[in-house]
């Protein structure tokens, strides 16, 4: 608990978590391009810092939650970024979302200058971010993860160390591959059910038993047929996790044809002005093919 604590991206998922580390008690110094974001957390009690640099010369412990890679290289690696504050054995963890070669690569870096580094994206979006019930994948060696765990613990249900450097982020790109493809699969089950006059409420209520049956069916078919397409997970962001999961893929020559699939259904909803909606709204594009709305 003495240990001080650096977070720096307070968007959709970092401020709530940010939020649950400091009502755990730590020393929290926080850090986000917009003013407000920042102004936010020092209501509670956290301190506001000038640049990454910044938060993690104050830090034992620097949290990054950023947008994709190139946002990770600039706060942790770049001009007035984390390794220019950081001290030696302090440690960097990422829990944004990006390629898995990127995180070895700003591994490399960080111990280059002795700073200890994991990646550790997470799964549950905006709502398990708030309740403190995230799903947390890390990249990195056993003696830097038990370091994590207290603060792994605050702001996620699970933790698992899952390999090397990038190993959380590769176990990310897989867990999002398997999400959207059961949104697409879901969304065409119940546009099937509705065209052939059978309410969706029903058939999902009837099959949520049995094998069929997911946390991704319990959290989002209730979303389709109430037609409430409110972000807990924009499509912009899944968008990019299936951007990196074929650049990763093709960099590794391994063919992933459900996922090149995604990536084209993901791509005509970015086009249609849908980015901004929840995953969910992968329904919309199904819909569109058929002519259907899913609705109870």
């Amino acid at each position: 608990m003495n240990k001080k604590i650096g977070f720096i991206g307070l968007g959709i998922m970092g401020k709530p978590m940010a939020i649950n580390i400091k009502n755990a008690g730590y020393e929290l110094s926080v850090f986000d391009r917009h003013k407000e974001n920042i102004e936010d957390l020092t209501r509670i009690g956290a301190i506001g810092r000038s640049s990454p640099a910044d938060t993690a010369r104050n830090s034992d412990i620097t949290i990054t939650m950023v947008q994709d890679s190139p946002q990770s290289l600039e706060v942790i690696t770049g001009n007035n970024g984390i390794i220019e504050g950081a001290s030696e054995n302090d440690l960097v963890i990422d829990m944004s979302s990006i390629e898995p070669e990127i995180s070895k690569s700003i591994a490399k870096k960080l111990l280059d200058k002795k700073i200890n580094f994991i990646d550790a994206p997470v799964s549950g979006g905006e709502p398990f971010a708030i309740s403190g019930d995230l799903a947390i994948m890390a990249g990195g060696n056993t003696k830097d993860f038990d370091n994590a765990k207290p603060i792994f613990d605050i702001v996620g249900k699970s933790s698992v160390l899952c390999g090397d450097h990038g190993a959380g982020n590769v176990t990310k790109l897989a867990n999002q591959i398997i999400v959207a493809a059961n949104i697409h699969a879901l969304s065409e089950a119940l546009v099937l059910a509705t065209k052939a006059g059978v309410n969706p409420e029903i058939i999902f209520e009837a099959i949520k038993g049995g094998l069929a049956g997911s946390n991704v069916m319990n959290a989002k078919a209730p979303m389709m047929f109430n037609r409430n397409f409110d972000p807990g997970f924009r499509i912009e962001l899944h968008y990019k996790d299936i951007n990196n999961a074929m650049s990763t893929a093709k960099s590794l020559g391994v063919p992933i044809q459900v996922t090149a699939n995604l990536q084209q259904i993901l791509a005509s909803l970015m086009q249609s002005g849908k980015g901004k909606n929840d995953h969910s709204a992968i329904l919309h594009y199904v819909e569109s093919l058929s002519g259907v709305e899913v609705k109870k």
